[in-house]
């Protein structure tokens, strides 16, 4: 848990029990010794946090297990953003249309506080174990998706997620900052991105960011595969249809009134 050190003080208890909530949804099953241990909160204050978490209905607490998982209202609540701020419901079509085209590996996503969400995937028609998964947060500075949206954001709020950034070098080609800013810089150019095994060895992708008519970053697709049966070189062959389904999707987001997040 952040604790009170990472909490706004604007955000008082809301930001406290969501910072609860969160921690619960990364280790459950979890007792409440191991969220104590975890640092962040008094005893009192994590007790108090979690009794109120349990009655709202977003926590559940198995009194056999003596342990806390996501409650049912949180899963009302989920599946009501998946279908008005996802792009994965009015996208299923393009994605699958895509992944059949292509054989490979299909993702989308979208930018959450800086982070790459990974709203949908397909699998390859040989699918390939990695880090992506519907629901999974990962780095935008390493991954496809991720430097496809940075490079399609306004000034400020690109600054802003670049200081969400850790720049963990995770392979030999993790770009640091400088050479990331030199790389959006040919991402706008371009009009799409690379993952040249950035954030895990062996795999690769070509990435095209989702805009709103209004030039606006709403999120991003992309197709991967792994440097053992593909290359970079191959995977452009698909950016001619990346980019048409990317815009497929920018209108049916148009349609719908998608909301525009940063």
């Amino acid at each position: 848990m952040r604790g009170n050190s990472h909490d706004s003080p604007q955000d008082g208890t809301v930001g406290k029990a969501l910072d609860v909530l969160e921690t619960v949804a990364a280790l459950a099953p979890v007792r409440f010794s191991d969220l104590l241990a975890r640092g962040g909160y008094p005893k009192a204050t994590l007790y108090r946090l979690l009794q109120t978490l349990t009655h709202q209905g977003m926590l559940a607490y198995d009194e056999d297990r003596g342990s806390y998982s996501l409650g049912l209202r949180l899963v009302r609540l989920a599946h009501g953003a998946w279908a008005q701020s996802s792009l994965a419901p009015l996208a299923r079509r393009a994605l699958d249309e895509l992944a059949a085209l292509t054989g490979e590996t299909v993702h989308l996503a979208q930018m959450d506080q800086g982070q790459v969400l990974y709203v949908d995937k397909r699998n390859a028609a040989r699918p390939v174990e990695m880090f992506s998964q519907a629901g999974k947060v990962g780095p935008a500075y390493c991954t496809g998706v991720g430097k496809a949206m940075l490079a399609f954001m306004p000034e400020a709020m690109l600054t802003a997620a670049l200081a969400r950034q850790s720049f963990h070098r995770f392979t030999a080609q993790t770009l640091d900052s400088p050479a990331l800013l030199l790389e959006l810089t040919a991402i706008r150019a371009r009009g799409y991105a690379y993952d040249n095994e950035e954030h895990e060895a062996g795999i690769i992708c070509v990435a095209a960011p989702i805009l709103a008519r209004s030039g606006r970053m709403i999120g991003a697709l992309s197709v991967t595969s792994t440097t053992a049966r593909s290359s970079l070189q191959a995977l452009e062959a698909h950016v001619a249809r990346l980019k048409l389904t990317a815009s497929e999707i920018a209108v049916e987001a148009e349609s719908w009134r998608f909301p525009e997040h940063g």
